[in-house]
């Protein structure tokens, strides 16, 4: 074979060596994607099988947070967070300086509700709230903006209040030689300043986690003795949330422990949540008329009226949320992914701010488009609610000028009780903490009957023969 014959015979076989260590480069390439695939899977397993790692011992008298998170670095990364101080369209707080005192440290507080509407200074002229209300915050300032509010200087706050604001569990059970509701009857009766002195921390791991399983637990009286009453009202008889609530009910409990409508029942100021004939509002309001509770009597009208406080977990359970059991961690604390490990984000702030994680898991929409539909709901509810307050603004001021026209006692009396009606309704939607989002219907519906009360209102002010507004068929019962 001559020379020329031979070079396409050598080019063959060069290229059979080729691909033949092409093949096997591609092989070992292959194998040592795989070998390193699964190396990888099974440390993930690994990782998974163990959620943390045992840096300190945890029990039950361990309130600070930081050891907590020795054990749960992630967690409490999360719960850390909630320092920030970024609105949403109807929420949040924004950060306002302010030069501090010897009487209030604070250096930076919230926005002040009252002059961003002067009305609420009428709604609830006489009572604390008139001197200061502010935006809500997140959780890492509930203790402090409940101490040094000047709420504080204008009244004698029980301790009571402690029971919303702070890590209590600990310093309940030993006020009670070991007995929680001992403790938090003792605590009650307190001075504010008092029982402050025996809490360090706002809300803690502690309040909500048993320290050796990290199961979810309620800690707080009020809610386990109103809970109980709630489901009385049902015909459950002896509730007790931490043995007979499911692992998904308890992801809203642990929230509803604080997030709910309450009063300070009698001289021992003990918390007491008004579910015993239900929990809707209108329940709620024929619970007060038999038990005759009243906050204060209103300093321009001699009305005796109502305070809502922050009634979510109640507005919540109207809700459509509710009725398909989604619990309030899956929005506010939605899981996420960190590493192989999926964790609740304890970064605990509206969804709004987290539409990715809070709200696309059930619904597969745009954020923007889920925005804007939230966003609808609650313009919607806060334009209800200013009608509302108009309506109501409207009454107190007739009230004031009856009172001094010397108007029939008996038409002051039928006014001033329509006016502790309106009154409750509005505060209901405006102490409740999604503008109407956790059941958008039901807050406009609540805010109607308040208008409509604040008009019946007037109508009993009315000269006889005058004409009438509002609706007769919504009067209360």
């Amino acid at each position: 074979m001559t020379e020329p014959d031979k070079a396409p015979e050598k080019r063959r076989r060069f290229s059979g060596i080729r691909l033949v260590v092409a093949v096997a480069v591609a092989a070992a390439l292959a194998s040592a994607g795989v070998t390193a695939l699964l190396v990888n899977i099974m440390e993930r397993k690994q990782e998974a099988k163990s959620p943390f790692y045992r840096v300190v011992e945890l029990d039950d008298t361990i309130t600070d947070p930081a050891v907590w998170g020795k054990n749960f670095p992630l967690q409490y990364d999360g719960y850390r967070r909630t320092v920030d101080q970024k609105r949403t369209r109807y929420g949040g707080s924004e950060a306002v300086a302010r030069t501090p005192t010897q009487a209030d440290p604070r250096s930076v507080v919230a926005q002040s509700r009252l002059e961003e509407d002067p009305r609420l200074v009428t709604m609830w002229s006489g009572y604390a709230f008139a001197t200061d209300f502010r935006e809500e915050r997140g959780h890492a300032y509930m203790l402090d903006d409940q101490t040094f509010t000047q709420r504080q200087q204008v009244t004698q706050q029980p301790g009571t209040c402690i029971h919303c604001h702070g890590s209590v569990y600990v310093p309940y059970k030993k006020l009670g030689d070991g007995d929680l509701i001992k403790g938090f009857e003792k605590m009650n009766q307190m001075p504010f300043a008092e029982a402050r002195k025996l809490v360090e921390h706002p809300v803690s791991c502690i309040d909500c986690h048993e320290p050796t399983t990290m199961q979810l637990r309620v800690t707080r009286p009020g809610f386990i003795e109103g809970i109980a009453a709630l489901k009385a009202s049902q015909g459950v008889a002896d509730f007790q949330v931490n043995r007979d609530a499911t692992r998904q009910e308890m992801r809203t409990y642990v929230c509803g422990q604080c997030h709910v409508e309450y009063y300070f029942k009698g001289k021992e100021k003990r918390l007491t949540y008004p579910w015993a004939k239900g929990i809707n509002i209108d329940q709620i309001m024929a619970y007060y008329d038999e038990d005759g509770h009243a906050d204060w009597t209103h300093a321009l009208t001699g009305a005796k009226v109502l305070k809502a406080q922050h009634p979510e977990f109640e507005l919540y359970n109207q809700g459509i949320h509710a009725k398909s059991g989604v619990a309030c961690a899956d929005c506010h604390m939605p899981y996420q992914r960190e590493g192989a490990m999926k964790i609740s984000d304890h970064h605990v702030r509206s969804p709004l701010l987290n539409i990715n994680r809070a709200c696309q898991t059930c619904h597969k929409w745009s954020e923007a488009e889920l925005l804007e539909r939230a966003e609808t709901l609650q313009t919607r509810t806060f334009q209800t609610r200013n009608i509302a307050m108009d309506a109501l603004v409207d009454l107190i001021h007739d009230l004031e000028r009856a009172q001094k026209a010397g108007a029939p006692e008996e038409s002051l009396a039928r006014a001033r009780d329509l006016q502790k009606r309106a009154q409750f309704y509005l505060d209901f939607v405006e102490a409740e903490n999604s503008m109407g989002f956790h059941a958008d219907q039901e807050a406009v519906r609540i805010l109607s009957n308040s208008i409509n009360f604040s008009r019946l209102g007037q109508n009993a002010l009315r000269p006889a023969g005058a004409p009438a507004t509002g609706s007769a068929g919504a009067q209360p019962r």
